[in-house]
């Protein structure tokens, strides 16, 4: 569904976050020698927290993702997978199982354990899109393991001065996304996949003072303030004193599209190791020990 609000319905952003810095992102493979980005990388963590990663992927070389991401393990997060382009089929440990494909999402939430696969199911043609991990609270990080597909038709959009966002997660100009603001009380995620067609064409969106927010432009260029992000850069956001949201403007006559991610922090330790993310090492110890005695199974 598509909404095109008028001005009334647009929300009023008066002091807006600058950019406290750009960054361009690490060119890596995972899984069977998929090649990504990854944008959101571990030293990151903590100035952007409660998001521990976000890896960017696209190619039209059928050798850069067909091998995919055979099964492996994780615990103590979520993995939400965006996919613009291509179909990428999902199983899991806890029984579940489902077709990622053009404008879809798999949301999945690892929890105590789960052992899942992510498989082209393609063999030709362009594979695009993203993998964000977003961190549990501690008092969540042995829940039992969840999964939702949302498909591409079921994710709310708007149409706010020509510009499109794709409400994948919290709220924009009044409007619920597909998870929903009251679904995540611990992190608070928006997650906006923002169109910009026509030039000059700017959007604004109001954020909490305390969250931490970041934009990753992927097509065209942005201007937030007076700075200028390229292509495949990602801005993170200042947490600057009284301000209430953040304004993108396209830049150039080529149309831009960005993700604009943001949520609130949840200002625990954070202890990784690979696929592993908890408050401490004895819990990683513990997550290690139980993956190789098989108790990852849902």
């Amino acid at each position: 569904m598509n909404a095109v609000l008028s001005p009334g319905d647009v929300e009023n952003v008066t002091h807006p976050r600058g950019v406290e810095r750009i960054v361009a992102g690490t060119p890596t493979s995972d899984g069977a020698g998929v090649k990504l980005t990854r944008v959101l990388t571990q030293p990151l963590q903590r100035r952007l927290d409660p998001f521990l990663m976000l890896d960017a992927f696209g190619s039209d070389n059928p050798g850069d993702y067909i091998g995919g991401f055979p099964d492996h393990p994780h615990r103590g997060f979520e993995t939400v997978t965006y996919m613009i382009a291509g179909r990428m089929r999902h199983r899991d440990s806890a029984g579940n199982e489902g077709l990622l494909s053009n404008g879809g999402v798999q949301w999945m939430t690892a929890g105590r354990g789960v052992i899942h696969s992510e498989l082209p199911e393609q063999e030709e043609g362009r594979m695009e899109g993203f993998q964000l991990w977003l961190n549990l609270p501690a008092k969540e990080k042995m829940c039992a393991p969840w999964y939702r597909d949302i498909q591409n038709e079921t994710i709310p959009e708007i149409t706010v001065d020509g510009v499109t966002a794709r409400i994948i997660a919290g709220r924009s100009h009044g409007v619920d996304g597909a998870m929903a603001p009251g679904q995540r009380e611990g992190t608070q995620p928006l997650y906006l996949d923002l169109h910009f067609d026509a030039p000059g064409a700017s959007f604004a969106q109001a954020l909490a003072a305390g969250h931490n927010a970041f934009v990753y432009v992927y097509r065209g260029a942005l201007a937030i303030g007076a700075t200028e992000v390229a292509s495949q850069r990602m801005a993170i956001l200042a947490n600057d004193a009284g301000s209430d949201g953040v304004v993108l403007r396209a830049v150039g006559d080529a149309p831009a599209r960005a993700l604009l991610i943001a949520g609130k922090p949840l200002a625990e330790p954070i202890a990784q190791y690979g696929p592993f993310v908890m408050n401490t090492n004895d819990e990683i110890f513990k997550a290690v020990e139980d993956f190789r005695a098989g108790k990852f199974g849902g």
